[in-house]
């Protein structure tokens, strides 16, 4: 084949191979996330599918290095090309609002209480651009537009503690979006929503992820939340992905047996009568790093050569991968 006929398959916007996070304290070790690797695509959203303590915020912070310093991470993060666990405090400052930003899972917590909403995404808009304060409050109002929230003139000048959940989720996501960010990450944030601001929300987010043209990384423990946003799913258990693909093909019927799990044991309209199916037990503890497969316990389909090491990812076809000895190669 000529050169001129070549196609060469464009870098992922995030780059992350074995990323490792534990957690060191004088009482314990909590091994958060273990072997992590992760593609994202400019453009593309990836659901992070998970129960409690399996990793899924943990590894987000460390995507922004937001980790606290007893934690002790290694590995390879790159995002846009740029290695982020290379970077020193200034470029570290620049890189987080300006390429990545987060929405954060309460922003009552994030949101600073003293200031204004239109002063805290004004200041971003300054910080990472250099742009004048009536530049940055112009842009503030844009951002509140962008976001759908009604009477954006006026909530400028509104605390945090003065808009209602909803509302303050929205603003949230312009503080995210102030500078353009390439890259989205989202950790649950519509779990104190009621159901009718949730779905608001998550339409907003998807709109404007296609609008901006970001890529995002959404972590949520909800299958209803990921059928809705995701492009393509990636579930995690005990720190490691389990299962990874299309986001369709896994609604149909997931590969691994974790994930099988959360499907059966999910609520949904016509179930009234009949019994729900759920996963017995409980997570591992992660004081130690896994040796095995960290599911064996809790699968009906175990047999002894689950305990033979830590199973690798096995592709299945059609960007497809599960880690599990039962899933066939594709």
């Amino acid at each position: 084949m000529s050169a001129a006929l070549k196609t060469e398959t464009p870098a992922p916007l995030v780059r992350v191979r074995d990323l490792n996070v534990t957690f060191m304290t004088r009482d314990r070790t909590v091994h958060a996330v273990n072997g992590m690797d992760m593609d994202l695509a400019a453009g593309e959203v990836l659901c992070i599918l998970g129960e409690s303590g399996s990793g899924k915020s943990v590894t987000l912070r460390a995507l922004l290095r937001l980790l606290p310093k007893f934690a002790r991470v290694s590995g390879s993060i790159e995002v846009a090309g740029r290695d982020v666990m290379a970077m020193n405090t200034n470029t570290l400052n620049d890189y987080r609002g300006g390429e990545a930003a987060m929405i954060f899972q309460e922003p009552m917590t994030a949101l600073d209480p003293v200031f204004t909403v239109g002063r805290q995404i004004a200041e971003v808009v300054q910080r990472h651009e250099g742009a004048s304060r009536a530049q940055a409050d112009a842009r503030a109002l844009e951002l509140l537009e962008l976001v759908q929230i009604p009477s954006a003139k006026r909530r400028l000048a509104a605390y945090p503690h003065e808009l209602s959940g909803g509302l303050r989720q929205r603003a949230m996501i312009a503080v995210a979006l102030a500078c353009r960010p390439k890259l989205l990450l989202a950790d649950e944030p519509t779990t104190a929503l009621d159901a009718t601001v949730q779905i608001q929300v998550l339409l907003l987010l998807r709109e404007l992820q296609q609008k901006l043209g970001m890529g995002v990384i959404f972590v949520t423990h909800d299958l209803g939340v990921a059928g809705e946003i995701a492009d393509r799913v990636a579930v995690m258990y005990a720190g490691r992905v389990v299962e990874e693909g299309p986001i369709g093909p896994f609604m149909a019927g997931p590969l691994h047996p974790y994930p099988t799990g959360l499907l059966n044991s999910t609520v949904h309209g016509n179930m009234r009568g009949k019994v729900l199916t759920t996963i017995p037990g409980a997570p591992p503890s992660l004081a130690t790093a896994p040796t095995t497969c960290s599911f064996s316990p809790r699968c009906g389909l175990a047999e002894a050569a689950c305990d033979a090491g830590v199973p690798p990812m096995v592709e299945a076809g059609g960007g497809r991968r599960a880690r599990c000895i039962k899933v066939a190669a594709g």
